[in-house]
């Protein structure tokens, strides 16, 4: 375990679409922010902030890096400004690339072009197979009545699979697109909200072929080492800490569900008790099984560009 402080835990949120107008100026300012590009530049042989700016698309590789330069600079501001030493790190979805930069795991240059690279793969994919798969997120939906939903659609022979497990009533399940109104008038039957729609969809089995090819092409190319820092798993909580695991984490990401109330159950049995969330979040931070478990404090860019003491607890 890392001397750290044991009460303490930091968490990668998932990636969220952010104009680069969100972003920008901390990304511009920031002295590590502006490290942090200078090296994804250098490793991917154009301004990622160019290329951020001028997409015409979300989600571009572009802002898939910005977004991890963000997440990281924002957690070595933490330790700079507040003096974070956390015990443990977690991250959701997207995250895991950044848990495994700050655990030690994962080169951040590597990382970057594990990004990139990890994009074109996933447009590559979705171009040719399951054209016709969304991931629909809903919210006020208990357990119960989810059970309900899937077993309408297993008496009428229908595929799904769920891609994250965010909350206790808040989900994301993966279906054909000609299913998608009936989902959202039996989520709102319920007294559920849908929420967005995913393009492309995520995390299911199914994807095996995606990461059989992530893993060809891209994985087995990193230098993967031991975190010094443990990772808790967001697919079914387990603490990870060999290179191994990590590897495995990653990969999986592809095919699993995230049970994101399983690693906030792990987090809380280590006794942790304040779960500071690095980056942009408007979702993982915010769910019940998170506030209801721990102190959660947010670093954004706004916290961070904030004027403030040179020195403070993190509080």
């Amino acid at each position: 375990m890392s001397a750290g402080d044991p009460a303490t835990a930091i968490a990668f949120p998932g990636i969220r679409q952010s104009p680069f107008a969100d972003l920008g100026k901390f990304l511009l300012i920031n002295p590590v922010a502006r490290r942090l590009t200078e090296i994804a530049d250098d490793t991917l042989g154009y301004s990622t902030l160019d290329r951020y700016r001028q997409a015409d698309s979300a989600y571009s590789a572009g802002e898939r890096v910005s977004f991890l330069v963000t997440c990281l600079a924002l957690a070595h501001w933490a330790e700079d400004t507040l003096d974070l030493r956390p015990a443990l790190c977690v991250g959701a979805s997207f995250g895991d690339t950044a848990a495994a930069v700050y655990a030690g795991a994962l080169d951040f240059a590597e990382a970057v072009w594990l990004t990139a690279r990890w994009n074109d793969c996933v447009e590559a994919y979705f171009a040719e197979n399951h054209a016709d798969v969304v991931t629909q997120s809903f919210a006020r939906t208990p357990e119960p009545r989810f059970a309900e939903i899937l077993r309408e659609l297993d008496e009428a022979g229908e595929w799904y699979e769920i891609a994250c497990h965010v909350d206790d009533d808040f989900w994301m399940l993966s279906v054909r697109e000609h299913r998608l109104d009936w989902l959202h008038t039996a989520v709102r039957a319920r007294g559920g909200l849908p929420m967005y729609t995913m393009r492309p969809p995520m995390h299911a089995s199914v994807f095996a072929p995606l990461r059989d090819t992530i893993e060809r092409d891209l994985v087995s190319r990193l230098d993967l080492r031991d975190p010094h820092l443990p990772i808790v798993g967001d697919h079914d909580g387990t603490v990870v800490e060999t290179a191994a695991g990590v590897r495995r984490l990653l990969l999986d990401g592809v095919v699993r569900t995230v049970q994101w109330p399983a690693a906030m159950a792990t987090l809380a049995g280590h006794g942790v008790e304040r779960l500071v969330v690095s980056g942009p979040d408007g979702l993982w931070g915010r769910v019940d099984c998170a506030r209801s478990r721990f102190d959660v404090v947010p670093l954004t860019p706004a916290v961070a560009l904030r004027p403030r003491p040179r020195r403070a607890a993190v509080a």
